[in-house]
């Protein structure tokens, strides 16, 4: 390590120490500055100038030089020596500090972008709901494996919200807004629509409602999970209507839901990601279309870290990319 104290003598003529500047880099610079840097501190860590060369592949007359240039560039003295060792001056200490602040930026950013390139590998554990898992995770593994063929994936399906710390979760496809744990962070996929939907048999038996409130009168499937699963609030337009319900059937699964309603059993209330194929192929019909339900923000998630894993970073990537190529909210949040 460095020492302090008064050299026997200075390596250059400069006899009067200039007044301490702040040290701010010229935009214009003759020798490699992530050089200058990395020499001088490796200087200030081995006092050696040899030493320091040696450990970065330099001559010495290289490396001479380019702590001269750093020390013309800063114009002050950063480092002295006697015949045994060198030092840093005061203001060499204070820029010693700065200097491993402004390499370590430098080093952090090279990183992030070179894990981005590299072909990512080992295991990708992500956590969805069943129904999301089952219809748009799983049918676009066979390409993600295409784009990243060293890399596996487990997917865990959870309707609850898995802690992603205590399970080991390295993302999560979560439709909430806002997650209350400051240390996971969110990227927006897309937003979805929730709608009613039953079978055409249903409907030819008990008739389309025409009114929210006529719902009660109705064989309702309902998703527990849901904010207040007993009370439906609508609007259209400017008019506001709010119902009180009960399932006939309760499932903490939308996949139950979908089940039952399509073998008649009643009308569920699903995100329209869930329900969309349905309803395109005629399987289930919309039901109050032109009522709204809140809508649902569909987030993926991942814990805060200084720099995003590769892995992590191609799936977050690849889903953006899927959800805008599929246009998905566009068609999750359109009349059915």
């Amino acid at each position: 390590m460095y020492q302090t104290g008064e050299p026997h003598f200075r390596i250059s003529q400069l006899e009067r120490k200039p007044p301490r500047p702040e040290f701010t880099f010229p935009k214009v610079g003759k020798m490699d500055r992530f050089t200058e840097l990395s020499l001088f501190i490796q200087v200030a860590e081995r006092g050696s100038l040899g030493k320091a060369a040696e450990a970065l592949g330099m001559s010495n007359p290289a490396a001479s030089r380019t702590l001269a240039s750093l020390e013309n560039r800063v114009k002050v003295r950063l480092v002295e020596r006697n015949t045994r060792r060198l030092y840093l001056t005061r203001d060499g200490q204070e820029f010693l500090e700065r200097a491993r602040h402004i390499l370590g930026e430098l080093e952090d950013a090279e990183s992030a972008l070179q894990s981005a390139t590299l072909n990512p590998s080992g295991v990708l554990r992500v956590s969805a709901s069943l129904s999301f898992s089952m219809q748009i995770i799983a049918p676009r593994l066979p390409r993600f494996h295409q784009l990243y063929p060293q890399l596996r994936v487990h997917v865990e399906t959870a309707n609850r919200y898995l802690d992603m710390i205590d399970n080991g979760i390295d993302v999560a496809i979560r439709t909430r807004e806002l997650e209350p744990d400051s240390t996971i962070t969110i990227r927006r996929l897309g937003m979805t629509r929730r709608i009613l939907a039953a079978s055409p048999a249903y409907l030819a038996n008990r008739g389309m409602p025409k009114h929210p409130r006529e719902l009660p009168l109705h064989a309702l499937l309902l998703y527990v999970y849901a904010k207040n699963p007993n009370e439906l609030s609508f609007t259209c337009g400017a008019q506001r209507e709010s119902v009180t319900v009960h399932g006939l059937l309760d499932s903490n699964d939308g996949q139950v839901l979908r089940a039952a309603a399509l073998n008649g059993h009643g009308i569920l209330v699903q995100p329209s990601y869930i329900l969309y194929d349905d309803i395109v192929a005629g399987r289930l019909v919309p039901v109050l279309d032109e009522w709204e339900l809140p809508q649902l923000t569909i987030n993926i998630a991942y814990p805060n870290r200084k720099h995003l894993s590769a892995k992590v970073r191609a799936f977050i990537n690849f889903m953006v990319d899927e959800f805008a190529a599929h246009e998905y909210e566009r068609k999750w949040t359109g009349r059915m």
